[in-house]
């Protein structure tokens, strides 16, 4: 706990300190976010930080596995609201749905017994359940971690697609006032795939890998 007061200290005392006017706009103006992130609740993927976005450019959604619960299946809760809140209210322009490598929630997905004792995790996690035969049927070939990244891939594929099972998203896509994409962090190298719907694949962003 020290160690998030001293970094409070030393976020005043330097990031605050020369973006002072930034904040006092926010607080004055209100937020106007123009892109919807929904990822992961890892600790090891950081929005802002991935995007150098600045305070008031993100309107953030984290949960276990990056997860968008379907209408259909009515698991209608937070990750909802703010989904409504950000399209409906704030009128972003984009959505994004950002996966990452080594997650645990795709281990978990893939083999249930690992959070069978967890049973709010166990539940969350069976949006997803239909990983496992998109594995099966597509990437049979594919074994160790290949293979969990194309369950990260595809898991983002599928809440892109529970994305539209909301109304006044599927409107809006329609209308053509609202963006979409999906994404897939690499942890080891800092790079972002974003998928490719013309290719249908993800592709990397960067035109050459990360620096050593």
């Amino acid at each position: 706990m020290q160690r998030l007061v001293e970094g409070i200290h030393h976020f005043r005392e330097n990031y605050f300190a020369e973006n002072q006017s930034l904040f006092e706009h926010l607080a004055r103006d209100g937020q106007t976010p123009e892109t919807l992130f929904i990822t992961c609740s890892d600790s090891r993927v950081v929005p802002n930080l991935i995007t150098s976005a600045a305070p008031g450019e993100l309107f953030i959604v984290r949960n276990v596995g990056n997860i968008v619960p379907s209408v259909a299946r009515g698991m209608i809760g937070g990750v909802a609201a703010a989904i409504e809140y950000a399209v409906q209210v704030l009128n972003v322009e984009n959505i994004v749905i950002c996966g990452h490598t080594q997650c645990g929630a795709i281990d978990a997905i893939l083999d249930p017994s690992r959070v069978r004792h967890l049973d709010f995790v166990s539940r969350w996690l069976s949006e997803s359940e239909v990983i496992p035969n998109l594995l099966r049927d597509k990437y049979a070939h594919l074994e160790g971690e290949a293979r969990l990244v194309a369950a990260a891939e595809e898991n983002v594929l599928v809440q892109l697609e529970n994305l539209r099972s909301y109304p006044f998203i599927s409107s809006r896509l329609d209308a053509g006032t609202l963006k979409v994409a999906g994404w897939v962090f690499k942890i080891a190298t800092a790079q972002v795939f974003g998928y490719d719907p013309v290719v249908q694949q993800f592709v990397s962003f960067a035109s050459s890998p990360a620096p050593p």
